[in-house]
């Protein structure tokens, strides 16, 4: 007797099985044919994942971060784990923007894979260079300036904990950048008021935000006794942050309803990514799930489209910052009369 032989073809099957709804996302003006990007420093510049899924079909990959020059980064033990999460303390280690722009960036172009390219540095004079530097490069969708990594040397290199150092560098990086690249600006959740922050990013020429970066953490080895990191504190990342970052994404929605967000911080599942775009997150990005998921950035979008047509959503869009429409009216001034309770709202 013959047997068949099946032969299984998950990229096709997944397609198959994905519902009809519509997942462009808007970033910064740039229309990106799907929500789902990558976590800058989680895959280094593409090609740990191109074995596991097709880069050409995910949002973009947002690169590690970029200097001017290369970086050793941080001395090692460099990352440990922490309840539903990590932290990492790895420095900005990277090849400099020569090497980017003569080996990684072309090995993403040449394959049609979308690019954002995150920049880092130590004064608005490096970030001012590295952006000239992009200016007349093709092929780049998006520049990300982190302004907030957590687990550089020094604290007083993180502009982002304050809003005018935030609108120096971001302000810089759009006059010298193309014009038609949009600038993203990541931010730390490690500030008092991030509104207030996203807001002076905004002012200064940000076409869109991205919330939010690691947060600050230190973890203590009970038998050494001593921090478990060669640089003391890292930067927390996972699924233990992700309240924080939605509540980021939430408050800076709110506040600035019109500026296109790329929320992240511990996206695992589909329905992690729908909170982020309920909260008011435009697209969104995977980063710690890739360690043991390389595919979880592909996984993540077919799950997220599933979550917004079991939920009668026909476009990702109509779903963003759909959380605010039921928030808690505010509490009325003494003496004056209560509002009315709100209308519901139809089904989407």
């Amino acid at each position: 007797m013959t047997r068949a032989v099946i032969t299984h073809h998950p990229q096709r099957s997944a397609a198959a099985d994905r519902p009809d709804v519509d997942l462009s996302a808007s970033v910064g003006g740039r229309v990106l044919p799907d929500p789902v990007l990558t976590a800058s420093g989680c895959a280094a510049f593409g090609r740990e994942l191109e074995p596991f899924l097709d880069l050409t079909a995910i949002g973009a990959v947002v690169t590690k971060s970029v200097m001017l020059a290369p970086r050793a980064g941080r001395p090692t033990p460099r990352m440990a784990e922490t309840p539903s999460g990590m932290l990492n303390s790895i420095g900005l280690q990277g090849p400099g923007i020569d090497a980017f722009l003569a080996e990684d960036l072309p090995w993403l172009t040449e394959r049609g894979i979308r690019a954002v390219v995150s920049i880092a540095g130590s004064s608005v004079d490096e970030y001012t260079k590295l952006a000239q530097r992009l200016r007349h490069v093709e092929g780049i969708t998006a520049i990300e300036v982190n302004i907030s990594c957590p687990n550089v040397e020094s604290r007083g290199e993180v502009f982002a904990c304050d809003p005018d150092a935030t609108a120096a560098v971001v302000g810089a990086v759009r006059r010298s950048s193309a014009p038609g690249v949009p600038v993203l600006a990541k931010l730390s959740a490690d500030v008092t008021d991030i509104v207030a922050v996203a807001r002076s990013a905004v002012d200064a020429g940000a076409d869109g935000l991205a919330l939010i970066n690691t947060l600050l953490g230190l973890v203590v080895d009970t038998d050494t006794m001593r921090p478990v990191l060669a640089g003391v504190t890292g930067g927390l990342s996972g699924p233990a942050i992700r309240p924080v970052a939605v509540r980021c994404v939430y408050q800076v929605h709110a506040a600035l309803p019109d500026v296109p967000i790329l929320g992240m911080g511990g996206i695992r599942h589909g329905l992690d990514a729908l909170e982020f775009v309920l909260a008011g997150a435009s697209a969104v990005s995977v980063g710690t799930a890739t360690f043991n998921d390389p595919s979880a950035v592909a996984r993540v979008s077919r799950e997220l489209a599933r979550a917004l047509a079991d939920r009668g959503f026909g476009s990702l869009r109509e779903a963003v910052g759909h959380a605010h429409r039921h928030g808690r009216q505010p509490d009325p001034e003494p003496g004056e009369p209560a509002p009315p309770p709100p209308a519901e709202d139809p089904a989407p």
